[in-house]
């Protein structure tokens, strides 16, 4: 195993588990970290939550789960040959989204502004929420016990607000300071991730077409290098292809591009790099394509009718569940149940609707407001 740098992350400059715990036997704190994600109630209902297209539309579309698990490799790939620690970046890239919604974005959407008056919805804090307090496992603390650099890169963003009531988590946004390498890798390996993979399962569903993709040129120039190549080749192939290559230049210019950043900066120790400007970046070229590409699945693929029809009905099954356990708490199971005041109520109803899947919260809210056998 290749040394790490001395700006890495690693058992001797971490700042620990807020619960002091006797040290792993064969295995790495950070790779205890990964175990207690891996192993973990929120990790398993990844796999019917929302990435674009809710959970019942269709076998082979990427849920929650199988976009963790994709932005872990992808992150492991470039910890590696930046000399960081693999075991920490492949740690936070599959907790990132525990705390999130079922429904997707047009979940957090509507539970945000359900909770509005409670302090809002942050799906990145209700992840670190989530290892902190509402996973029950162990019988010494709530939560997962993580390590403070874990949790730290969960949490890309957070409002000054909530980072002031975090205390030594929240130091960095309200110091404007910045997470780890790896936890900076874990950020762009999430982003590279959802823009590829949310290009193939557009074509998929067959709500965009390779046609309107050779307008942007991310997608336009691999394309054609496929093309080039292989000029027999059809079909899934030609997707697969294209997008491969798509992924694989992102990832080598992000590596380069963060290789020279980091030594120009010169670096020596972790403290430095919380000082420094975010230096895991991809070359402006680079970065302006990216910018194209997400601008155009967001016009052709997310405000999609079809799309925007299912988030529609997504966005009601949220509000109604919201308003109906804030009306009458006996409807919540009982470890959800508070008799503290209306903000604690507010927070375990959405703490409640944000475990959910797709498909629990559908087979919810049916049997709540809809009548006959099948309801019950």
């Amino acid at each position: 195993m290749t040394e790490l740098a001395s700006y890495a992350v690693s058992e001797s400059n971490s700042r620990g588990r807020r619960i002091l715990e006797a040290a792993p036997s064969g295995r790495s704190e950070f790779q205890r970290d990964r175990d207690r994600i891996i192993h973990s109630s929120a990790f398993r209902r990844l796999e019917y939550k929302t990435q674009v297209f809710v959970n019942h539309e269709g076998d082979l579309f990427r849920t929650r789960l199988t976009h963790s698990i994709e932005v872990a490799q992808i992150a492991r790939s470039i910890a590696r040959r930046l000399n960081l620690n693999e075991d920490l970046t492949e740690a936070i890239s599959l907790a990132h989204d525990l705390g999130h919604t079922p429904f997707g974005h047009a979940g957090q959407d509507a539970l945000n502004g359900c909770m509005k008056a409670y302090g809002g919805f942050e799906h990145n804090l209700q992840s670190v929420r989530v290892v902190d307090v509402l996973e029950e496992r162990y019988a010494a603390f709530d939560g997962l016990n993580l390590c403070f650099e874990t949790r730290e890169g969960m949490l890309k963003h957070c409002s000054l607000e909530h980072a002031a009531q975090l205390g030594e988590l929240g130091e960095r946004f309200l110091n404007n300071r910045r997470p780890s390498l790896e936890g900076q890798i874990a950020n762009l390996a999430d982003e590279i991730a959802y823009n590829n993979h949310d290009v193939d399962d557009g074509l998929r569903s067959g709500l965009i077409t390779l046609e309107q993709l050779s307008a942007v040129p991310l997608v336009a120039e691999h394309l054609q290098q496929v093309r080039e190549a292989h000029p027999g080749l059809t079909g899934r192939r030609v997707v697969h292809e294209t997008v491969r290559r798509m992924i694989n230049t992102l990832v080598t210019d992000l590596i380069r591009q963060s290789a020279g950043n980091i030594a120009s900066s010169n670096l020596v120790t972790l403290e430095e790099v919380r000082n420094a400007p975010a230096l895991i970046a991809f070359s402006p070229e680079l970065a302006t394509k990216q910018r194209v590409l997400k601008k155009f699945l967001h016009t052709h693929l997310y405000r999609h009718y079809r799309v925007m029809r299912m988030s529609a009905k997504a966005q009601r099954i949220i509000q109604e569940l919201f308003a109906v356990f804030m009306e009458d708490s006996h409807l919540l199971p009982p470890q959800f149940q508070r008799n503290a005041d209306r903000a604690a109520h507010a927070r375990a109803v959405a703490d409640y609707i944000a475990g959910m899947t797709d498909r629990y919260a559908i087979r919810e809210h049916k049997r709540i407001f809809a009548v006959g056998e099948d309801s019950i």
